[in-house]
């Protein structure tokens, strides 16, 4: 269910391929061998860009920016030209891995499993970053397959482009604080064509048409009057003048926040934006911003009255007022609130927090007290019974929780809420007065389901401290599905220091499955991913959680590069949960005193 109301939801969005058959796009990225393509020059500047590799790995290029450049060679399937060079560049990384970064970059945006097994063919293990939307290489203004690039991680501008015959003066030069004396080199090989470009730029791209509906589908319930974003995308004046920005974060992948690896599993909130809508705001910028049309549709978009998602809660608890000082670090704060107005059984439906001051609140955790509990039990990793209700914590960007159809859990009269707080000072004192509503389901309806779910964690004893200034720390963990299941989410925890999470699933047969790829965790944004259909799993299912920790000081979060981290509760520690929700297909009797409502 959507907090979300505006005129243009559920339009149709005009797509690229819509637009371009088949057969066309085929013929574009099937192009003759060009003779030898004079090479165009290095004014443009490219700006900063993220792409993820055949392996579904997340390459930020200014990451790189302590190593003198970043070289790329281009790579396409089938490509004689890039054969032909290779041999070179592979030799050139040889040799010049410790001061350079070397990548292949595929333009085409051809599939990972042909890119995979074309580098396996040659025998070569670089990274290959592949552009989906094409919009790295159309910065780049890339012409050919076979040829090499190298790429400045500050200054974000090519310094040199040809044949890689001419790579290693270059690099020297580089390496020894000179320019590239030779910059600009023509070169042979098979033509890279942009047939959304040519098309694109060859007509005038529709603001009121296709740019503003991705605008309001992808950014604007956020960027909007009262929301969480720090301007609002509410017309078209605001868009054209924050339009460096929407590239540049699309180009970084910045925004969205949270994206996931499109290529793994299909989620109702992955916060990607696909390579053909990229393409048409891309374009659409390129051309100026324009604006089309006598309505303004950004303008027009309509949003609900009152902050909850699902209409007015049946029942708001009201958390304590928390007063937060201007600085210093604060301890976990442990409260308990009853949940006052309750008077009778109740099966919840949905749950959302609304933080007081999410400048300062970090996340919570909380744990239902069952009637009668004397209050001394606190959120220490879970818990909860199946038949029990869940109420949604807050975590940065979360959205409220609604169950699943005819699935719920009971909240009983009685009961109170155990909630640990985390804060962070911001400079400034505040007071956080947060709320968290609740929906039940009617009186005489008991859902027939529940859910359940496992956290793949790793607490002390069993944590590894980080090495210091490692760049790429791994551990690892799994969990067991007991019976089967159908898994609905996923959901990362880190700290400063996350890198990525991947979920994989080895099922009883032996065979294993890829389930989410959280290919650039990101503290600020730890989200739930729901999957779009939950997923049959057999019991015995084994779910195992890797997650990659940046303690090196490319990690501009970092707190202390030189530290062994440890686990602990604050953000300069370290934690590892990768929690898991599943909902078992033949799910346990409900307890008769549970399953009756007053």
């Amino acid at each position: 269910m959507k907090a979300r109301v505006h005129p243009l939801q559920g339009r149709r969005l005009l797509s690229l391929t819509t637009l371009l058959s088949a057969a066309t796009l085929a013929a574009a990225l099937s192009a003759p061998l060009s003779a030898q393509t004079p090479a165009p020059d290095l004014s443009s500047r490219v700006g900063d860009f993220s792409l993820l590799d055949q392996n579904g790995y997340f390459h930020h290029m200014s990451w790189y920016d302590n190593r003198k450049a970043i070289v790329l060679l281009v790579q396409a399937n089938g490509s004689d030209a890039f054969r032909q060079a290779l041999p070179t560049f592979a030799a050139l990384q040889a040799t010049h891995q410790d001061d350079f970064q070397f990548f292949m970059l595929n333009p085409l945006g051809e599939s990972r499993a042909s890119v995979i097994d074309a580098v396996a063919e040659v025998g070569q293990t670089i990274p290959v970053l592949i552009d989906d939307a094409q919009i790295v290489a159309e910065s780049m203004n890339v012409q050919t397959a076979g040829e090499a690039l190298i790429f400045d991680p500050r200054s974000f501008r090519l310094i040199y482009r040809g044949p890689v015959s001419g790579l290693e003066k270059a690099l020297t030069e580089v390496n020894a604080g000179q320019a590239v004396s030779n910059p600009v080199v023509a070169v042979t090989g098979e033509s890279i064509q942009y047939a959304a470009r040519d098309l694109n730029m060859a007509r005038t791209v529709s603001y009121s048409q296709e740019v503003a509906p991705i605008l309001a589908q992808n950014c604007a319930s956020c960027h909007r009057d009262g929301g969480i974003a720090p301007f609002a995308l509410d017309s078209h004046s605001m868009a054209q003048g924050w339009s460096p920005m929407i590239r540049e974060v699309l180009m970084t992948k910045r925004m969205p926040p949270g994206q996931i690896d499109p290529h793994v599993g299909d989620f109702v909130n992955s916060y990607t934006v696909s390579p053909q809508d990229q393409q048409t705001i891309l374009h659409w910028i390129a051309q100026g911003a324009q604006r089309d049309g006598d309505v303004d549709p950004l303008a027009e978009l309509v949003w609900p009255a009152t902050e909850w998602a699902f209409g007015e809660p049946d029942l708001i608890v009201e958390l304590p007022p928390q007063v937060i000082p201007a600085t210093g670090v604060l301890d976990y704060r442990n409260v308990v609130v009853p949940f006052e107005g309750l008077t009778e059984d109740r099966w919840v439906r949905a749950s959302q927090y609304i933080a007081g001051d999410r400048t300062v609140l970090h996340h919570t955790l909380n744990s239902i007290l069952p009637p009668g509990t004397d209050g001394d039990r606190r959120f220490l990793g879970g818990g909860n019974n199946a038949d029990e209700a869940n109420i949604t914590a807050y975590i940065p960007g979360a959205e409220p929780s609604i169950e699943p159809e005819n699935t719920g859990g009971l909240l009983k009269a009685g009961s109170q809420l155990a909630l640990q707080l985390h804060y962070t000072t911001n400079g400034r004192e505040t007071v956080d007065n947060s709320r968290i509503g609740i929906w039940f389901y009617p009186k005489d309806q008991v859902p027939e389901k529940r859910m359940s779910g496992q956290c793949a964690c790793i607490f002390t004893p069993d944590w590894t401290n980080i090495p210091p200034n490692d760049p790429d720390f791994e551990q690892t963990q799994s969990i067991t599905v007991p019976r089967d299941a159908y898994l609905h989410a996923f959901l990362p925890h880190m700290h400063f220091r996350g890198k990525r999470m991947r979920f994989e699933a080895t099922y009883p047969d032996g065979s294993s499955e890829e389930l989410i790829n959280i290919a650039n965790y990101n503290y600020n944004w730890q989200l739930r991913y729901q999957l779009r259909e939950p997923k049959l799993v057999p019991a015995g299912t084994v779910i195992t959680a890797v997650g990659a920790f940046d303690n090196s000081s490319q990690n501009k979060m970092n707190p202390d590069p030189s530290r062994s981290v440890p686990w602990g509760l604050q953000s300069w520690d370290e934690m590892f949960f990768g929690s898991v929700s599943w909902q078992f297909v033949e799910p346990e009797p409900v307890a008769v005193e549970t399953a009756s409502v007053q």
